[in-house]
């Protein structure tokens, strides 16, 4: 999976970031690279060091997480009719 160490580290140093919340982090693996108080400048940041073919992690700091749920599944109740 993709960035999967990347979002392991996130979790795991959540509790460093306290007092940050609000600014985004740059990760790359196990490695926190810095925060920054825009995406902008994060991700700018992580294509100076990493380059454009590289993967890293630029991520919000949040106390509570929002879940998002993707499914593949689709009610068929809720189609929408043909035409």
């Amino acid at each position: 999976m993709a960035l999967e160490q990347e979002l392991e580290t996130y979790k795991n140093k959540l509790a460093e970031f306290q007092g940050n919340e609000g600014r985004f982090v740059l990760i790359r693996g196990d490695q926190v690279v810095d925060m920054y108080s825009t995406y902008e400048d994060a991700i700018k940041e992580g294509y100076a060091k990493f380059g454009v073919n590289s993967p890293f992690l630029v991520k919000q700091i949040q106390a509570i997480q929002q879940v998002q749920f993707i499914s593949r599944f689709v009610d068929p109740c809720h189609t929408l009719p043909s035409r």
